[in-house]
């Protein structure tokens, strides 16, 4: 198969996204897959301009270049899967590089391609115990934040002895940076919170905030949500815990098991769609759950009312600020500047097409530089953890640390809690939440 070489007219389009059509039987066609398989890949070795982006695309064309015909045909049908392997679906090549996404002709659309493939795995194959577990952050989240139990587990994750085995028993590389869990969940921290303030409708807020916890700012990083709650009820906003609340379904996308995301989606849909009845906006503090929301959902369940609904109305969290800003809303009395700031926009920050809010937020900070590093860190939660990947994940997160180490920065911090910690880890510091950053400046 000869590589395309040309651009139709109109291309430069603005990208759209076609359901995934997972439900028809088509998409289980792993004989059809293959074929879409080898026709994308083609396209891309054709291209090769998303080489830097992560290791599924160096894979691919290592494959095509040390093949006898150098040529996609010469790549055996089941290597593709070593290129499935690297791709963690942060959506970045569709959004930034590709030029034949739809509308183009050619309707290449690479990660929805590689969550395909993942998908007929899992169901021929399923997924690896460790897998099945590190995707499992409800479960997992209960068991390690039970009192004494999360004390045990955090000592363990300390330990280079006991990472070892770690390692050994489940895969997990020993020098991955893992989160810390909390007996104290936000969820308990907030328990007795009511909100107290009168919300101030704009034309784009209600001015009044449901939180989606989410099961890392539950059970890992309580903080996040506190830090949330004190800015937004600084600047007007009444904050409420949303009733109850699942993981978002976002880890089980990223091994296939679909059907668990639509577990996550029958439990979760309904009370959001409630909050948005009483008048609530929603609002997450991780940008993975935000664009599972925004986009993965409504792209699976295209014809589902209630899940358009609760797309139309959850925003990241300096999203939401800024169009309150916009509205003459937001208080810009800062007392403390935050000197140099190193901050990286998260993937599924930046696929959400929303712009660079939390830097122009920030910015608004007197005494207050914000470096911008829009490049993936290459951990993608379980990704950067596991010993088969782990290295391919520092490999992407060396531009990164090198950007960082040049500005020489007072705080490093990404709205993507986990990206935050693996990138402070390369250059010795503690990562930062842009929402802790901005409680700071307030001096609240």
């Amino acid at each position: 198969m000869a590589a395309p070489t040309s651009i139709r007219e109109g291309s430069l389009e603005a990208p759209t996204r076609h359901p995934l059509g997972w439900e028809r039987p088509e998409f289980w066609d792993k004989a059809a897959l293959l074929q879409e398989m080898e026709r994308i890949f083609d396209i891309c070795h054709g291209c090769r301009r998303c080489v830097n982006l992560c290791n599924a695309f160096p894979t691919l064309f290592d494959l095509v270049d040390e093949s006898e015909t150098m040529e996609v045909d010469g790549v055996a049908k089941e290597d593709y899967w070593k290129v499935v392997e690297h791709c963690y679906l942060c959506d970045l090549c569709y959004m930034t590089k590709c030029p034949y996404v739809p509308p183009h002709e050619w309707n290449v659309d690479f990660p929805h391609l590689m969550l395909r493939a993942k998908a007929v795995r899992f169901k021929e194959a399923g997924a690896r115990a460790r897998d099945r577990l590190l995707t499992s952050t409800d479960t997992v989240g209960r068991l390690a934040g039970i009192p004494i139990v999360n004390q045990v587990v955090n000592a363990a994750n300390r330990n280079p002895t006991l990472r070892g085995v770690l390692e050994k028993l489940l895969g997990v590389h020993h020098e991955a940076v893992v989160p810390e869990y909390h007996s104290a969940t936000l969820r308990k921290r907030l328990a007795d919170h009511h909100a107290r303030l009168a919300p101030e409708p704009t034309e784009d807020t209600t001015g009044k905030v449901a939180l989606y916890a989410t099961c890392y700012g539950n059970y890992n990083a309580p903080q996040l949500g506190e830090d949330l709650v004190a800015v937004f009820e600084h600047n007007g906003i009444p904050v409420t815990l949303v009733e109850k609340e699942r993981c978002c379904g976002m880890p089980k996308l990223e091994i296939g098991d679909l059907e668990a995301v639509r577990a996550a989606k029958e439990a979760n849909i309904p009370v959001l769609a409630r909050m948005i009845d009483a008048g609530y906006d929603i609002v997450a503090p991780v940008p993975s759950c935000v664009l599972m929301y925004k986009q993965e959902l409504p792209l699976m369940f295209p014809e589902d009312p209630e899940v358009q609904k609760v797309k139309s109305r959850i925003f990241d969290p300096f999203e939401y600020l800024w169009l309150r800003h916009k509205a003459g809303k937001l208080r810009t009395d800062f007392k403390n500047p935050l000197g140099k700031v190193s901050y990286h926009a998260a993937c599924h920050m930046r696929v959400q097409n929303v712009g660079l809010k939390t830097k122009d937020l920030l910015s608004l900070v007197p005494d207050t530089e914000i470096q911008v590093i829009e490049r993936c860190s290459g951990h993608d939660g379980t990704y950067g953890v596991r010993v088969e990947t782990i290295g391919a994940a520092q490999k992407i997160r060396r531009p990164v640390l090198r950007q960082v180490e040049r500005m020489a920065p007072d705080h490093v911090g990404s709205d993507c809690p986990i990206a935050a910690s693996w990138i402070a880890s390369g250059v010795g510091k503690t990562g930062e939440h842009p929402l802790t950053l901005l409680r700071r400046a307030y001096g609240i």
